[in-house]
This record gives structure tokens, C-alpha cells and sequence, in this order.
């Protein structure tokens, strides 16, 4: 049988404060009994729903493949489990691999030391029993394993996915601490737009920065699988891996993209830079046919009539610049939006709830996300059509 066709838990990990979307997506693809974790989520599947998750999946960071379970008290216990494992139905004896690990209350204090011990069993069992093994390093490429220990438990994974997700591939030019593309998309979904798009519906994304924003929406609208993007992943490298297959899903991805969206998508910026880089990186993940770009003071952007999502990602003072300062800036959006956005949904995203105060509206709703460690709130305020003002 096949390693693509056996069944075991797959956990798909990403940032605290998005897992209930994260679940929402793989319930989409057929993978709907799971468990929602703190940092991930959980179900049951093959190596070829591994495919099909970091093809589609837009919120998570890696898709883990659960290849063993068992108790650890120290590393030489770790080992010996490590052993019984039959990694030649896994890596290529002339192939590649690489460790990671994640460890926490155990005898080991090194995470990269747990790596070595877990790249040594698998190196050792090559050389009994062939008597050469495959090349290993810190190199993301090959066959990558992930070890999780917590205490005397530990769980081994392959790691189907390689490098994270959140690198689509398509933002070449990032400008200036840009939003995390996994995190974009967690604030789009968060905002209704998938439901809105489909009814004719407008994203606007003043402050567009590089675009991560209005892309990820435009991507959702238009139905693109963001692992279209992508030329390697982690679970090409395994035997057994079926190219045919991985082209019949790619195929039914791109047959299954809108050629054109019923709404507008409208991103600006005030800075010439990051507008270049914004289209540059629209035409790159093959959006940028879908969003109409402008350079303008975000208050001066365009707000169409009917139902939409307005969304800002402003500085919020921890890394870029001096918090007071931008208390006008803040001042200034709770303006732009009673004033232009009467009838949308309004969200911003920060990490600063003292600036947030300066906006001067009543939030309907906060969620909390991470960028980084920095614990941030994505802040929607119900825009009523009677305080917009004629342009």
C-alpha cells in the first residue's frame, strides 16, 4: 500500500486567533471530523489530503502528517522510538531530509539537540540495514520531519509542507512590515467578504502597503487555491509521490477560479513605493486584473456605493514609528470612516488599543489575532448609511 493512501491524524498548525477559521477551511475540504486546537487544527486523513490542504488552505502554516505517538522520558528513550519507525518508506536512500523540533517541560533544554537525536535514529537505521543513508541538514528541502515533546510525550510528524504557507510566493516586493499573508487572510474572513464578494460587494483597503489585504481578497473572490502559487512542496520529495496526481489537482483548482469579480476591489496608498510594489505583487499571485490601485492620502480614497468591507492596517507604533504621533492618524480614520464609509462594514487592525480609543466610534466587535508575538485586534465598527456624506 501506498504511503499516500494511508489514513493518520494531520494537524495543521497557524497562529493563535485563527484556528476557528482555520477548521472552517478544512471542514470545506472534506475534512470535518477534527478538533480545534489553541495553535492549529486537527482531523483524520491521507498523505493525499495533505496535498489537498496546502493547496487550499489559506489560513494555516504547515500541514503535519502523524507518523508515531510515544513516550519519551529523555532523549535515549527518544531514540530507541525513533529507530522502529521504517524510514525507508519515507525518505529515499539517495535523498534529503531535514529535522525540526519543538520541545517543552523535558529532560532535553535544546530544541536543536531533540533534532539531532531524532536525525541520528533515522540515519542509524539507514546504515543497518543498507549501509549508507540519505544526506541531512538544515537545508528546507527533501523529506522534513517535525518532532513535538511535551514532557514524556512525544509526536513525529512529516512535514508535507516545507517552507510555511503564509509564502505563497507572490509578494517579491514586501515594502514596509507587511501583514503576514496568512494573517491577511484570517482578517478577510473575519470581515464576511467571501459572502459579500458573491453578492456583488467591494473591498476597499486604503493603507495598502505591499496589498497583502486587497490580494488575499481578491484571491478569495476570484476562487484562487493560493498553493497554485507555489512550485515545491515538502510532500514531492516523499516515495510513492504521484506528479499525475498533484497535476489533476492543481487542474481542477484553476477550472474552478471566477474569471471576473461582480464588485471592486480598490487598494491605495500615499506612498509611491508601495503602490509599485502593491501591483507588482498583484500581478505576481495573478490578481492584478481584479484590483484598481490609486495613490492618494487613505481619506481621499474612492468609496463606491453598496454593500462592502472597508479595511486599514495602520501603524500602531511598536516597530515603526513613535505612538503619539499617530494619535491624528487615528483620529483621522474614525473621520474618513463616518464620513465616507456610511453603509460598509469598517475594520482596522492593530496592535495598539490606546490609539484605537482615538477613533472615537463604538466597536461591534473585537478579535483578537497575533502578529508575531504581538497581540493585536482586528476592531469592526457598524458603519450606518446616515452619517455618510455626499461627495
Amino acid at each position: 500500500m501506498s504511503i499516500f493512501s494511508a489514513t493518520a491524524p494531520i494537524l495543521v498548525t497557524c497562529p493563535k486567533g485563527m484556528p476557528e477559521y482555520l477548521a472552517t477551511e478544512m471542514a470545506g475540504l472534506g475534512l470535518t471530523e477534527g478538533e480545534i486546537l489553541e495553535a492549529g487544527a486537527m482531523a483524520r486523513g491521507t498523505l493525499a489530503d495533505c496535498m489537498r490542504l496546502n493547496l487550499h488552505v489559506r489560513t494555516g502554516h504547515r500541514v503535519l502528517f502523524e507518523l508515531k505517538r510515544f513516550d519519551a522520558p529523555g532523549p535515549d528513550e527518544l531514540y530507541a522510538a525513533v529507530m522502529t519507525i521504517p524510514w525507508e518508506e519515507f525518505i529515499p536512500l539517495d535523498g534529503y531530509f531535514r529535522v525540526d523540533a519543538s520541545i517543552r517541560d523535558t529532560q532535553v533544554t535544546d530544541s536543536r539537540f531533540a533534532a539531532v537525536r531524532v536525525k541520528d535514529a533515522v540515519a542509524d537505521r539507514f546504515m543497518q540495514r543498507f549501509g549508507s543513508r540519505p544526506d541531512s541538514g538544515p537545508l528546507t528541502r527533501g523529506v522534513c520531519l517535525f518532532l513535538h515533546w511535551r514532557g514524556r510525550r512525544a509526536t513525529l510528524y512529516l512535514d508535507t509542507t516545507g517552507d510555511p504557507l503564509p509564502r505563497r510566493g507572490y509578494r517579491k516586493r514586501p515594502h514596509t512590515a507587511p501583514m503576514q499573508e496568512t494573517l491577511a487572510a484570517a482578517c478577510v474572513m473575519a470581515s464576511g467578504w467571501p459572502e459579500l464578494a458573491a453578492r456583488g460587494g467591494h473591498f476597499i483597503s486604503p493603507m495598502c502597503g505591499s496589498g497583502t489585504l486587497a490580494i488575499e481578497a481578491a484571491l478569495m473572490a476570484m476562487h484562487g487555491a493560493p498553493g497554485l502559487l507555489r512550485e515545491d512542496f515538502a510532500f514531492m520529495h516523499l516515495p510513492g509521490y504521484d506528479p499525475a496526481f498533484w497535476e489533476r489537482l492543481t487542474d481542477e483548482a484553476e477550472d474552478a477560479e471566477t474569471p471576473d469579480i461582480a464588485g471592486r476591489i480598490i487598494a491605495t496608498d500615499h506612498d509611491p513605493e508601495a503602490i509599485e510594489a502593491a501591483r507588482d505583487n498583484a500581478r505576481n499571485a495573478g490578481v492584478g486584473d481584479f484590483i484598481e490601485f490609486a495613490l492618494c492620502d487613505f481619506s481621499q480614497t474612492e468609496v463606491p456605493d453598496g454593500p462592502g468591507v472597508v479595511m486599514l492596517n495602520p501603524e500602531y507604533g511598536e516597530r515603526l514609528g513613535d505612538a503619539a504621533s499617530l494619535e491624528p492618524v487615528y483620529r483621522a480614520i474614525g473621520d474618513f470612516f463616518k464620513q465616507r464609509c456610511g453603509g460598509k462594514r469598517g475594520f482596522f487592525f492593530t496592535g495598539n488599543l490606546d490609539l484605537a480609543k482615538c477613533v472615537g466610534l463604538k466597536t461591534k466587535r473585537r478579535r483578537i489575532f497575533f502578529n508575531a508575538k504581538i497581540e493585536c485586534r482586528l476592531l469592526e465598527y457598524e458603519l450606518y448609511e446616515g452619517t455618510r456624506k455626499q461627495k
